[in-house]
């Protein structure tokens, strides 16, 4: 089976990369902007025809899509979470029709949650933010194409790797420089009392392996996520524990408008595991201390005033 993986290099890709290379008799090629990859592509530029002759030559029998944006202006989250998947599929039918595209969209697509609710794939979507918004469009894009195709709508990822613009990755970081040692020191962050479903990327992976593999037609849709709801606090929490962390979290920095326009946010997985046999399998605790253990001492930056973002 000849995979196509678009999104290697960040942190989610990176992961299932990993698991895709595991599946039997699978060869990962891969797609982004730096010259090593197999295919040189960025899909905020890329155009259908030609981007279709090369899908073409490479005849993959699934392609994976992590490429997406998560901040910038309008525009560059327009391009590369609305109109990338539009182009994307349109070049799809036309170099590589009978391929499995496996899409990852996000919980920001859903947008406000009733407080103590699940979010079904059924769920209206109605996101609060240019992002989710974005997001959206691409994942309709996809599930409305004639492919055989499957968004994965990921909630709050985190694990080893965790990238710093997230709070688990920042916060991290800044444990690791207020206390190289791990101990002493204060740590200002946001408000940390909003609910989120997180859920380890090593998990993600091992989803997004079995949708590319799994026999026959998917749902268009599938949540991936832990199915529990959390304090996003409890990521405080859990680091400050694998870091042997004594000081103090101090919550008096400004916070996220996502998290103050959306305060819960939990999903119903039962659609994953019926389609795919998928069920979360990692804990928290052990996903913040392999994140903490992934994360590299760095040297104090006097300059770096922003509190971590929240989720």
């Amino acid at each position: 089976m000849r995979i196509l993986l678009l999104g290697a290099d960040g942190f989610l890709g990176r992961h299932a990369a990993t698991a895709l290379r595991s599946l039997p008799g699978a060869t990962v090629l891969t797609a982004g902007r730096r010259p090593d990859h197999d295919l040189r592509l960025d899909l905020a530029t890329a155009q259908a025809g030609p981007l279709g002759e090369e899908l073409a030559a490479h005849a993959p029998d699934a392609v994976v899509n992590f490429a997406g944006a998560v901040a910038g202006s309008a525009v560059k989250l327009a391009e590369v979470n609305a109109r990338g998947p539009a182009v994307l599929c349109e070049a799809l039918e036309r170099g590589a029709p009978k391929a499995r595209l496996v899409h990852i969209g996000s919980a920001g697509e859903y947008g406000v949650c009733a407080p103590g609710s699940s979010l079904a794939e059924d769920a209206d979507a109605r996101p609060v933010g240019v992002y989710g918004a974005t997001k959206l469009a691409g994942s309709l894009a996809v599930a409305g194409s004639p492919l055989d195709a499957v968004v994965l709508r990921v909630f709050n990822p985190v694990g080893p790797g965790a990238p710093a613009g997230s709070l688990p990755g920042r916060l991290a970081a800044e444990l690791r420089r207020a206390a190289p040692e791990g101990t002493g020191g204060v740590v200002r962050v946001g408000d940390l009392s909003a609910h989120r479903d997180f859920v380890d990327a090593r998990d993600i992976a091992r989803a997004v392996a079995l949708a590319v593999a799994a026999e026959g037609p998917l749902p268009r849709l599938l949540n991936l996520a832990s199915g529990q709801a959390r304090p996003v606090r409890a990521i405080a929490d859990g680091l400050v524990t694998a870091a042997g962390f004594t000081g103090r979290i101090d919550e008096s920095g400004a916070g996220s408008e996502r998290s103050a326009a959306v305060s819960w946010q939990q999903a119903d997985v039962s659609a994953a595991a019926r389609a795919l046999g998928w069920h979360p399998e990692t804990g928290l605790d052990e996903t913040l201390r392999d994140l903490w253990l992934s994360t590299e001492p760095q040297a104090a930056d006097p300059s770096a005033t922003e509190p971590p973002a929240t989720a």
